[in-house]
């Protein structure tokens, strides 16, 4: 069975992808035509099959204009939900043979070439009944687990060696680059422990605005996230947003939250650091001027080093002039023409960072587990065998179940508490009725297999007992 809500997010963030260079840096006033008419020679692969595809130039437009009309990019190139979604048409059990016979001798045979031999035995055997459309023969032989055995090919060649080249968007917030910076001065933790922390900064390629810059302890995604949304708040969402293939960067909570955003994401390539220089760059007045500046501190703590930092940054940082722009970051930033959205709020943003999985509830207590925990599903969900579920890995406060075409949240779920259900209180499943009906007489199907046995000309099934049976006697003395 396939995911409505896997593949409606496949099209959208590949609708984002052959669209958002054009977002990234909009062509000049008179240059859309042709922009969208070289985009639409271009081949990319089938976000479902794989397959090599080309986009038309009125569907490019109107995914252009339909990226731009809000905030939400992705939201707008997502598929809309069919009225008829969820509903299938039922195939006689004649023809699902014919069908499971056809595949068990061609399994590599594509959908579409069994659809046409169907066509044909239909044709040939009457009893099989009418022949289904195309579509319906496809859900029913993928609900049956008829699935196509093929060999997967990889048709993309290897890169070699490219050339080395300075870049530089032409407006502002249309490129951010992200990355970790490993310090290289120990500080004091709470436990006593003495680590060296790390640097996560996000600057803007075009002004070299730093948009926020923070040192932790540790490397993970959950620290990534709370920078990115400090950022975000801070100047505004970018058009795309370049880093390394770090595992805080790959996560999934990562790739979810930046693709809701509608935030394209670009990864250096493997041995190409040159790729994210300007963020390196930014990483040696940090540790030649910030860090030297605290050398008078004997122990450095995580709190001081951080107030050091956003004042360094706001006061020395961004006033002075850099060497490539000739003038300070923030002057650049208010100079350009920026292609930036405004941010979401926090709330916005924390129900973004999150993965959406598929779950099966108990039918025994209407639970489901989620790494590990078991959360209460609400009882007017009880009929759903599998959910499916929003929730950051790394804060199980904030579960919901979402609807799985529309991807529109339902409810949220809380943890399973034990103790509060031992009070023995329970809601009834369904409203009580007042009566119910009671019933007349022998059930429908008894009553007409007795017709059909007593059918005139059959011997009766019984051979009933007439003789008077002979009184009772009273036992007076008890």
């Amino acid at each position: 069975m396939a995911d409505d809500a896997l593949t409606a997010d496949r099209w959208a963030r590949f609708r984002h992808a052959v669209i958002g260079p054009l977002l990234v840096s909009p062509p000049a006033f008179g240059q859309l035509r042709a922009a969208l008419q070289e985009l639409s020679r271009k081949h990319f692969e089938h976000p479902v099959t794989g397959a090599p595809m080309r986009v038309g130039f009125s569907t490019l437009e109107k995914w252009y204009y339909a990226a731009r009309a809000g905030d939400d990019p992705y939201g707008q190139l997502r598929r809309r939900v069919r009225k008829d979604a969820g509903s299938q048409r039922a195939v006689s059990d004649a023809l699902l043979q014919a069908m499971q016979q056809l595949h068990a001798e061609h399994p590599t045979w594509s959908y579409a070439l069994h659809y046409k031999n169907l066509d044909a035995l239909v044709e040939g055997n009457a009893a099989l009944g009418a022949m289904p459309s195309y579509a319906t023969v496809r859900r029913a032989m993928k609900a049956h687990g008829l699935y196509r055995h093929r060999r997967r090919t990889d048709h993309r060649a290897e890169r070699g060696p490219r050339e080395t080249r300075s870049y530089e968007k032409a407006h502002a917030h249309a490129l951010w680059h992200l990355d970790f910076h490993h310090g290289k001065r120990h500080v004091l933790c709470k436990d006593g422990r003495m680590v060296k922390p790390k640097l996560l900064a996000v600057l803007d390629d075009h002004s070299r605005v730093c948009c926020h810059a923070q040192w932790y302890l540790n490397e993970e995604a959950e620290l990534l996230i709370h920078a990115l949304s400090q950022a975000f708040l801070k100047r505004g969402l970018p058009r795309a947003l370049m880093m390394d293939n770090g595992a805080p960067m790959v996560a999934a909570e990562t790739q979810a939250g930046l693709e809701r955003l509608g935030i394209t994401v670009c990864y250096t390539e493997v041995e190409s650091p040159h790729q994210n220089g300007k963020q390196e760059h930014f990483f040696s007045p940090v540790e030649g001027q910030l860090v030297m500046m605290l050398e008078g501190v004997e122990t450095l703590e995580l709190d001081l080093l951080n107030r050091a930092t956003v004042a360094w940054v706001e006061g020395d940082y961004h006033q002075s002039i850099h060497r490539e722009t000739g003038m300070t970051p923030l002057q650049r930033l208010r100079e350009a023409r920026s292609v930036g959205r405004p941010s979401p709020g926090m709330d916005a943003l924390r129900e973004a960072f999150r993965i959406e999985r598929r779950r099966k509830q108990r039918r025994s207590d209407g639970t489901c587990t989620i790494e590990g925990v078991r959360f209460e599903i609400p009882s007017q969900y009880r009929h759903i065998e599998h959910v499916r579920l929003r929730y950051a890995r790394f804060d199980l406060s904030r579960v919901s179940m979402v609807d799985p075409h529309s991807g529109i949240e339902l409810c949220r779920l809380r943890p399973l508490d034990r103790q509060a259900n031992a009070d023995g209180r329970r809601a009834p499943l369904q409203p009580e009725t007042t009566e119910l009906p009671k019933p007349s007489g022998p059930a429908p199907h008894l009553l007409r297999l007795m017709a059909a046995f007593e059918t005139p000309g059959k011997p009766p099934a019984y051979l009933p007992y007439d003789r008077p049976q002979p009184p009772q006697e009273n036992d007076d003395n008890g």
